[in-house]
């Protein structure tokens, strides 16, 4: 008997094919058929006539075209940023693919709205100067970011908002300070902390990179939004025609009678002109490219909270890891000489000053302005030293991990005490010639510094996961700080404590005189004829100045204020002589008056 089955018993072939499995169907998506429902000509089969079938419109094609481009890419592996349940994850092709994310839905109405509201704001609002009027643009903004993420199906996290709050705060610096150079600083870290909050990142490179990544998102907001505008009008222009015409009916009626109120009553009419922003043909130009930006800004945020850059894709290899004697030797001979320094500092700073004198012929302020550029050279080299001996640290075990800790450790807590030092000799300093931008600033820097050394240690303790946006959050806190504290109010009053307890023979008329109205109140402490000469610049800008009221900040609200009341006297002959005797209270500049401290 053969063992082949007879012709009767051979069970029937199986079509070809049939033995490989076949691949998983894609989920349908939102707005498409399902897979066990009739397409459109299976209906018509069955019996549907053509108006049973209705055809959908441009945008609803569009978006469904996007839904089943991602829906074929749904069957790869799950990533950590998906941006929700069953999101797609692009083909992994390279960095690039690995960087970018899948393509957002198409834009929805509450995101142009508050992008139009963001771009007309900026033009009505941003002409004039800086102040709370970026509060105002910043809220449309922060909403068209907010209604993108939502319908990209991302979820607000703690780490989000965060980085959003701190950003609104520190745009409050602009409406409270009259300074250029705090206000600057606080707008470029609430840029960033605003790109950080759209991107989400947490790596170092992320963090670094994804502050500037909003730039990144320009281009492609403003394509996915004429893309967006295009599908959307192709379907409903009868919505749109709608919305134009109550748009226009709403302004029409708010002309009429705003212009017969004004006219009725005068004090309405006052507080209609302060409130509204003065429109001009000249001015027109410059509020158009305003309009623009801010219409860019806006589409730009809304694209990165739809479907933000993978900035932490980004990966830095580690070092090779060098051996316990090569890589611990150097760390402790340089932890020796942080030792002996300090050592000697302690001596100096406490009592000990007179050997040194005798040796050196310095006073103290100084022998304390001599090193204190070299102790903040010395603390930013640290921290690079810290870095690369982590980057080539050995990683055998527990008991190199232990090794790094008691290497690093100390050598953390040796530059804490540098900085000690460095903040005393900038105090002594002060204290014998005063305060100034420069100064002020580099011991925040300084300070600033200190706060990271403390993190380090921390996070030797407890994990570096959290360090890079702890870093971050340090920085912005201290911006934040620093506007807050007013710089120029801070310098003006403790020039004039100086003056008034007879430490200094006379103040510095032409430092302080080129101070911002955030020094008013302090200079306006100061006898005649010192106020004058000191206030007569400053009264020149705040009362001849009409900026709005959404362009000035509370600072020089104040200062106007008190201007007022009592303005400056004389014809500023004699500010000749004011402030003039002497060389900085014992202070002698180079011979070309340069002093770059």
């Amino acid at each position: 008997m053969s063992d082949q089955p007879s012709e009767a018993s051979r069970p029937p072939e199986k079509p070809r094919g049939a033995d490989t499995p076949r691949p998983p169907e894609p989920p349908a998506a939102v707005g498409t058929p399902a897979a066990n429902e009739p397409g459109p000509s299976e209906a018509r089969t069955a019996g549907a006539t053509p108006a049973d079938t209705a055809r959908p419109s441009p945008a609803q094609a569009s978006e469904r075209r996007q839904r089943a481009q991602a829906a074929q890419q749904a069957g790869q592996p799950g990533s950590p940023w998906q941006h929700g349940a069953g999101a797609p994850v692009a083909k992994d092709d390279g960095m690039t693919a690995r960087l970018r994310p899948p393509p957002p839905p198409l834009i929805r109405p509450a995101v142009l709205g508050s992008v139009l509201a963001t771009a007309l704001l900026s033009a009505l609002f941003l002409s004039d100067g800086l102040g709370v009027n970026l509060l105002i643009v910043a809220v449309p903004a922060s909403l068209a970011a907010f209604f993108a993420a939502q319908a990209a199906g991302r979820r607000l996290r703690p780490w989000t908002a965060t980085w959003a709050v701190g950003g609104l705060a520190l745009l409050a610096v602009p409406a409270l300070r009259d300074a250029g150079w705090p206000t600057f600083l606080a707008v470029v870290s609430a840029f960033a902390l605003g790109s950080l909050a759209l991107h989400g990142s947490r790596s170092w490179p992320g963090v670094l990179i994804g502050s500037l990544g909003l730039f990144d998102s320009v281009v492609p907001g403003i394509i996915w939004g004429v893309r967006g505008i295009r599908a959307r009008a192709g379907g409903s222009r009868a919505n749109w025609g709608a919305t134009l015409r109550t748009t226009a009916v709403a302004l029409v009626l708010l002309v009429v009678f705003g212009t017969l109120f004004a006219s009725a009553d005068a004090a309405f009419a006052e507080l209609l002109g302060s409130l509204m922003p003065e429109a001009s043909v000249g001015a027109g130009p410059w509020r158009t490219l305003l309009f623009a930006l801010g219409l860019a800004g806006a589409l730009a945020a809304a694209h990165a909270a739809a479907a933000p850059v993978r900035w932490d894709g980004l990966t830095v290899r580690p070092g090779k890891p060098r051996g316990r004697a090569e890589w611990a030797l150097p760390l402790i001979v340089l932890n020796l000489l942080f030792a002996a320094f300090i050592t000697l500092q302690l001596v100096v700073l406490f009592g000990g000053y007179d050997k040194v004198r005798d040796a050196t012929g310095l006073s103290h302020a100084e022998y304390a302005r001599q090193g204190f550029w070299q102790l903040l050279w010395a603390t930013l080299l640290t921290l690079l030293v810290i870095a690369l001996a982590l980057r080539w640290a050995p990683r055998g075990g527990t008991g190199d991990r232990t090794l790094v800790r008691s290497v690093l450790g100390p050598l953390c807590v040796l530059t804490l005490v540098v900085v000690a030092s460095a903040l005393r000799r900038m105090d002594l300093y002060v204290d014998e010639y005063g305060l100034t931008r420069l100064r002020i600033s580099v011991a925040a820097m300084e300070l600033w510094l200190g706060v990271v050394l403390i993190l380090i240690l921390a996070a030797g303790v407890f994990g570096a996961r959290f360090l890079p946006r702890a870093v971050a959050v340090s920085a912005a806190a201290g911006v934040l700080a620093f506007g807050l504290i007013s710089p120029d109010g801070l310098i003006a009053e403790q020039n004039v404590q100086r003056f008034e307890d007879g430490r200094s023979t006379s103040i510095d008329i032409d430092y302080v005189k080129d101070l911002s109205a955030d020094a008013v109140p302090a200079l306006d402490r100061l006898p005649e004829p010192e106020r004058s000469c000191a206030l007569r610049f400053i009264q020149n800008d705040v009362l001849h100045d009409d900026t709005p009221w959404y362009a000035t900040s509370w600072g020089e609200a104040r200062a106007k204020e008190i201007l007022e009341k009592r303005p400056v006297k004389g014809d500023g002959s004699d500010c000749y002589r004011v402030g003039r005797e002497g060389t900085g209270d014992g202070y002698e500049p180079d011979d070309d008056g340069y002093d770059p401290y």
